[in-house]
């Protein structure tokens, strides 16, 4: 059994914004927990685990948040047709919950909609985190378009981590499905917003999501299956800490997690937040498994 697993979801700019906060605020606090045997990303999560498990410092990534960005990302947010993307929001919150079939159904949606190019989305990707794996325990989570199929890809699957962590963040109808080995991927949130599942033997997981506690549009579906995950690895004794936003992040998030000029506020709030949660998460982190019940 492993010890302790770091679990990142995916939540959009601000998610990456708010994650990286909530990591400063609990190394600050006295857990410092970049230093996990297990690394799961998920989206915006895919983004923050690679950068972590690259040796990148927690400092690092706070100062990139408050800097300018390179205007890419506003250049590949422009060519979304909003109507289509529309229709995959309001086709994907309707489920109760995700299935191989449904995660098919949302990826025909992706493959049809309008978004930048496959080769502008992963020339971004190499501009962030190169082509190299980290010789670390990290899985990045995607979902087969076509097919609807879970991966979590690793340094053994022969994929390099720019297309690994790109197909885990192309949301569907706003990012480009990214091709490997043949096949099309979108974003591993669309199966589920943390993935945490791939914890299971790991005694102690920290799962910081920043979707899934929100009233509206996807949080209560993503909610549902990160909930139902938590119940899972501690009923088979895993120590588990789930860190939702608080009220006053989701507040700053409103409904567009895609804003980067609220980068620096939803730093600042998960800094707050991971302080408050520090000494919590350092005693589990600490912690041995629970006995099975």
């Amino acid at each position: 059994m492993g010890k302790n697993a770091l679990i990142l979801g995916g939540g959009g700019v601000l998610g990456i914004s708010w994650e990286t906060g909530v990591l400063a605020g609990l190394r600050d606090g006295g857990a410092d927990v970049t230093q996990a045997d297990l690394f799961v990303g998920t989206s915006a999560g895919s983004v923050v685990s690679t950068r972590l498990a690259q040796g990148t410092s927690i400092e690092s990534l706070v100062a990139e948040q408050g800097a300018p960005t390179d205007g890419k990302l506003e250049e590949a947010m422009a060519k979304v047709d909003l109507p289509s993307m529309l229709r995959v929001f309001q086709r994907w919150e309707s489920y109760q919950t995700m299935t191989q079939e449904t995660c098919a159904e949302v990826g025909r949606m992706a493959l049809a909609a309008q978004t930048a190019s496959e080769p502008e989305w992963l020339e971004w990707f190499e501009s962030q985190i190169g082509t190299e794996w980290p010789d670390r325990n990290l899985r990045l989570t995607a979902v087969d378009a076509e097919t609807g199929e879970f991966r979590a890809w690793s340094r053994d699957d022969g994929v390099d981590v720019r297309h690994a962590v790109a197909s885990s963040c192309a949301v569907p109808g706003i990012f480009p499905c990214v091709t490997i080995n043949g096949r099309r991927y979108q974003d591993g949130g669309v199966r589920s917003g943390t993935c945490a599942w791939l914890a299971e033997g790991f005694q102690n997981v920290l799962i910081i999501a920043p979707i899934g506690s929100g009233s509206s549009g996807i949080d209560p579906l993503l909610g549902r299956m990160t909930n139902r995950e938590v119940g899972e690895l501690r009923d088979a004794g895993a120590n588990v800490e789930l860190v939702y936003p608080d009220d006053a992040t989701l507040e700053i998030f409103g409904i567009n997690r895609m804003d980067n000029a609220k980068r620096p506020q939803a730093v600042e709030a998960g800094v707050a937040q991971g302080r408050e949660i520090a000494g919590r998460v350092q005693q589990m982190w600490t912690a041995h498994a629970a006995a099975p019940r």
